[in-house]
């Protein structure tokens, strides 16, 4: 039952939006979080030196939308 969850989840990442606007938030929250984890990894990755958080965020941001 497990298994069918998951690919349950994973299919609706997949899916177009369909107007359903629940559906599109949900993939908005999970685009986000990604981006989220990615610009902290690069804020890691250069020490954490603050000044950079936007040019990490925007970073990250470009390379979920490639």
């Amino acid at each position: 039952m497990e298994s069918a969850k998951r690919q349950t989840k994973s299919a609706k990442k997949r899916l177009p939006a369909s107007g359903n606007d629940s559906e599109c938030e949900l993939n908005e929250e999970d685009r986000n979080a990604r981006i989220a984890i990615s610009a902290y990894y690069k804020a890691q990755a250069r020490g954490f030196e603050p000044g950079n958080e936007l040019g990490d965020w925007l970073t990250a941001e470009a390379e979920e939308n490639q």
